[in-house]
C-alpha cells in the first residue's frame, strides 16, 4: 500500500520519462479507451497544455451523446478502466455533466467529463516528469482535424446508437 501512494504522489512514476514520453503514454491511454467505446464515436485533438513538470493531452468527442446515453459512454469508458487496472478515484452522478475519473498504478490520471450542450472530452494527465519538448499527437482523429480551431466545434456528428432521437 506504501508504494502505491508513492507512485500516486508521482515520486517515482515519471522517473526517468521526459514530457513528450509522458504525452505519448498519455495518448496511447486516450486512444486505447476511445478504441473501446462501441460504437465508435468520432473525436479530435483537444489542446495539449504543459504544467511545472507534466503535461495533459485531451480528446474531444464530435459525435452527439443524447442524455439518456451519457451514463452509457461513461460505463464504457470506466469498465474499460477497471480491466486494465486503472484505480477509480471518482464518479460524478451529476444529471448534465456526469464524469468519471481513473489514476493508473504509474500515476496518470485520466477522465471523461460530459460538458456544455452535453459534448464528451477526455483527459489524461501526467505525473511529474522532466520538462522537454512535447510535440503534437501523432494519433489521427478519425474526422476532421480542425486544426488550429480553438474552441473546436460542440458535437456535430449523429450516431444512431449514441444520438437518440432528439434534434
Amino acid at each position: 500500500m506504501g508504494e502505491e501512494a508513492g507512485e500516486e504522489a508521482g515520486e517515482e512514476a515519471g522517473s526517468g520519462m521526459d514530457m513528450q514520453e509522458a504525452a505519448e503514454r498519455s495518448d496511447a491511454m486516450l486512444d486505447a479507451v476511445l478504441e473501446a467505446i462501441d460504437p465508435e464515436v468520432r473525436w479530435a485533438h483537444g489542446p495539449t497544455t504543459t504544467r511545472a513538470c507534466g503535461v495533459t493531452r485531451r480528446r474531444t468527442v464530435m459525435t452527439v451523446v443524447s442524455a439518456e446515453r451519457r451514463q452509457t459512454f461513461l460505463d464504457r469508458a470506466e469498465t474499460f478502466w477497471r480491466k486494465n487496472d486503472y484505480r477509480i478515484k471518482a464518479v460524478n452522478k451529476d444529471e448534465k455533466f456526469p464524469a468519471v475519473y481513473a489514476v493508473t498504478k504509474n500515476g496518470f490520471g485520466v477522465s471523461v467529463s460530459f460538458r456544455g450542450e452535453g459534448q464528451a472530452f477526455l483527459e489524461a494527465d501526467s505525473p511529474c516528469v522532466r520538462e522537454s519538448d512535447v510535440a503534437a499527437p501523432a494519433s489521427e482523429p478519425n474526422g476532421p482535424a480542425y486544426e488550429d480551431v480553438y474552441p473546436l466545434p460542440r458535437p456535430n456528428v449523429r450516431s444512431d446508437f449514441w444520438s437518440g432521437a432528439e434534434g
